[in-house]
């Protein structure tokens, strides 16, 4: 990207300060490719609990992930036998409020059901 730019002044020759000025060059201007990075991702885990019910945690799946009722049977094993699982991976804001949705509706309805965030790693560059 070259700029060539040349400004020159002239004075009338009296005492006042008026000055007049030629612009004379080219001017190019290159659009910059925006250097944009993807936002940190989170992954929204669901954990284990011995209390509540098994068909509450697949409500709670496919209410708030918009899942099937059959991923929402996977995902609540999962979080059955090995203690927890990604419900889904999101940006921050979007992770904490999920998170914090299905904690309010399992309190609303007495159980202990939680959710949690945690930086997602995957996709280290």
């Amino acid at each position: 990207m070259g700029i060539s730019l040349a400004i020159k002044l002239h004075s009338d020759g009296s005492d006042e300060d008026s000055y007049s000025y030629e612009m004379d060059g080219d001017l190019a201007l290159e659009e910059a490719a925006p250097k944009l990075k993807p936002p940190p991702m989170y992954k929204v885990v669901m954990l284990n609990d011995d209390y509540t019910p098994m068909d509450f945690v697949v409500e709670a799946l496919e209410t708030f992930f918009s899942v099937t009722r059959e991923r929402a049977t996977q995902l609540m094993l999962q979080v059955h036998t090995q203690g927890k699982a990604i419900c889904g991976v999101y940006t921050r804001d979007i992770a904490e409020t999920k998170a914090a949705q299905v904690n309010q509706f399992a309190r609303e309805h007495q159980h202990p059901l939680l959710c949690e965030i945690e930086a997602d790693d995957s996709e280290d560059d």
